[in-house]
């Protein structure tokens, strides 16, 4: 029996993803040859790759409104970079919420003068800042959606009319957004969507071309819109099992299905820490991530017997960040209500027996 899967990421896949990927790796559209061993330019993976850019798009509502989707190499982290790169000219403005938009915040001021519009790292990035303004001059308005590492989650984002940038790497395609207001979003697939190695990143048209700055060929978005993501050899599996993710979520109603799903297994969950006096949450609770539920025990004497009860009941990833401690249980969109349940059995019966 799998074990029911927390991990933070790389995620958790749904098991028919899984399993047409496999038998790709074996033998991929019956031409007896591996989807690993093909040219990334034949017709079979430029169908992959155009087939999961356009389900990126028609899953956020973005077709034909001006996006173009791209997958592309190095993770969230080299969108930090990329972003700066490309569209910061003399200012830009950062929400810092957490660890991850920390670092980006760090690539950023390599660019130009970065004004942190406010900051939560005063209580270990527990809540979300809220009424901060954002100067109009700025080249752009920079914030990260989710925050894995301490478990909050934005769940507004502020009207402003300077170009918003989300990193959305690790609540991508699990909730309804209007997806509209952003100008340029990305996301590592190893959180919600796909294996590590590739990055959606969905682009406004006119936003480039700004800069005055030369830009290397390979950070350069213009490069990678030119060329359809192909300007050099895609990241051939992780992109297959990203389109084969996103025509699963879009077969079973899209992203107005799994945030019913998402809303379910994350009150389940976060009803227990807050009734079971063993555990209590660890973040702001109107700034609690749907994805990554972050608790800890009221008695840490017991953690070793916790620890023995949820392993013992083939439950994995469920230790919190490094940096943070205590438990976190992500629940992406492949997670199953029975998944949680699981959990919180195990936790009905330390309180049982304690």
């Amino acid at each position: 029996m799998k074990k029911h899967n927390f991990s933070a990421g790389p995620c958790i896949l749904p098991e028919e993803v899984l399993q047409k990927a496999s038998e790709a790796i074996l033998n991929f559209n019956d031409d007896n040859l591996s989807l690993i061993e093909i040219s990334h330019r034949s017709k079979p993976f430029v169908t992959v790759i155009e087939k999961a850019r356009a389900l990126a798009l028609e899953l956020l509502g973005l077709e034909n409104k001006g996006y173009k989707a791209l997958f592309l190499h190095g993770g969230a982290s080299m969108e930090f970079l990329m972003v700066a790169y490309n569209l910061l000219q003399k200012k830009a403005a950062y929400l810092n919420t957490g660890t991850w938009s920390d670092k980006a915040i760090k690539e950023a001021k390599e660019f130009g003068e970065i004004v942190e519009v406010a900051s939560s790292k005063d209580k270990g990035f527990n809540y979300i800042p809220k009424g901060y303004s954002i100067p109009n001059d700025a080249d752009y308005f920079h914030c990260t959606s989710n925050n894995t590492v301490a478990g909050t989650q934005m769940k507004d984002f502020p009207q402003t009319d300077v170009p918003l940038i989300c990193d959305m790497s690790s609540d991508i395609f699990s909730r309804q957004l209007d997806f509209e207001k952003f100008d340029l979003i990305y996301a590592g697939a190893q959180k919600n969507m796909g294996p590590a190695g590739t990055t959606l990143v969905i682009i406004k048209d006119g936003i480039l071309g700004k800069v005055e700055r030369q830009i290397p060929s390979m950070l350069n978005y213009q490069t990678h819109l030119e060329k359809d993501s192909m300007f050099n050899t895609p990241a051939v599996f992780p992109v297959y099992v990203s389109m084969l993710t996103l025509q699963w979520l879009k077969d079973l109603g899209g992203i107005p299905f799994i945030e019913k799903v998402n809303n379910q297994k994350a009150e389940l969950l976060y009803s227990e820490i807050d009734r079971n006096p063993l555990f209590k949450g660890i973040v702001a609770k109107e700034d609690r991530s749907t994805m990554n539920a972050t608790f800890v025990l009221t008695d840490d004497s017991l953690t070793e017997k916790f620890d023995k009860m949820w392993q013992d009941a083939n439950i994995n990833g469920l230790h919190g960040h490094r940096s943070v401690g205590g438990y976190r249980a992500s629940m992406y969109n492949a997670l199953p209500l029975y998944s949680v349940q699981a959990l919180v059995d195990v936790m009905q019966e330390l309180e049982r027996n304690n």
